[in-house]
């Protein structure tokens, strides 16, 4: 008679399938990472990423569509992350100013960009701008809500205004980035100053800098 397998042995199967499935989709969007970061977004093809996690690219095809999925999952882990750390930074009593808050807003992606090369590879270079945007509007929002109830804005400043000022240091972060894997210095401080200097002139009039 053939032994038939425990209730307990077939019910463990699909779970261990799972599991292994799993393992592997991770282990595709860290090869993903990799490839991305040391190479670039050219070379970040499927056929890469599997060689890099040890997969058959017809296996990856399993997992993911196309290339684009498997930057999409990416991007949605970096902008989870970079949304988590803006608002911590923005909790703390450095960003009580306006002068602070714009800090805030300008180093902590900064940083985030100087440790996650292949996140900058898909912001500026990869096929996820709709994910971008809407981050993007996000996080001016947020800002525009914040600054605003500290009375570091006016009362009556347009929402317009947090997202002309997001829009703004994008550009100029992407030039920086553009010009140095690790964002240039110059062209970062820059986006501090325009992004500074503009939402001062919102400010209350008590606490607006004397102009020289």
């Amino acid at each position: 008679m053939f032994e038939r397998s425990s209730p307990g042995q077939a019910a463990s199967r699909p779970g261990g399938v799972q599991r292994r499935g799993k393992e592997r989709r991770q282990a595709i969007l860290d090869a993903a990472a990799a490839v991305l970061a040391e190479q670039g977004y050219e070379a970040a093809t499927l056929k890469a990423m599997g060689e890099r996690a040890g997969i058959p690219t017809a296996s990856v095809y399993y997992y993911f569509s196309d290339r684009h999925e498997v930057e999409a999952e990416l991007m949605e882990r970096h902008m989870s992350e970079l949304a988590e750390l803006i608002a911590e930074a923005l909790d703390s009593p450095d960003a009580r100013t306006l002068a602070g808050a714009v800090d805030t807003l300008i180093d902590t992606p900064r940083d985030y960009f100087r440790q996650h090369r292949g996140c900058v590879e898909l912001w500026f270079a990869g096929e996820v701008a709709p994910i971008v945007r809407a981050f993007d509007e996000a996080q001016a929002d947020r800002a525009w809500t914040l600054l605003v109830e500290r009375g570091l804005l006016r009362a009556d400043t347009p929402r317009l205004v947090a997202h002309t000022a997001w829009e703004a240091g994008n550009r100029l972060f992407e030039m920086a980035f553009r010009r140095s894997a690790t964002g240039d210095s110059g062209t970062i401080e820059e986006a501090r100053r325009l992004v500074g200097a503009y939402l001062a002139t919102y400010a209350p009039a008590d606490r607006q800098q004397p102009r020289r």
